[in-house]
């Protein structure tokens, strides 16, 4: 199965969350901050939404940064994704 986003959608795979530090404590799974960074997987058409022409500016497989409470966590044969409008794209990382 595959999932396609429609309109100003993107669909993202998140990134593993580090397990240690900086300073090299090592997190328990439960005390880990969600991370923010994923990678795009899929990308809706673009068009118009609510009468503004929207034109997509990321592409599948750019490293992005998103907005900490955006989006939808969707699970798909044992993966997970969350969907986000491309506004909620904060970044590219390169």
């Amino acid at each position: 199965m595959k999932l396609v986003p429609l309109a100003d959608r993107v669909v993202l795979k998140q990134l593993e969350a580090e397990e240690t530090t900086k300073s090299g404590i090592i997190l328990a799974s439960k005390s880990q901050e969600k991370p923010q960074e994923a990678e795009i997987v899929a990308v809706g058409p673009g068009g118009v939404v609510d009468g503004k022409e929207v034109k997509m500016e990321v592409k599948v497989g750019q490293k992005v940064i998103y907005s900490k409470y955006a989006g939808t966590d969707v699970k798909l044969d044992d993966e997970e994704f969350i969907i986000v409008k491309q506004s909620d794209i904060l970044a590219v990382v390169e």
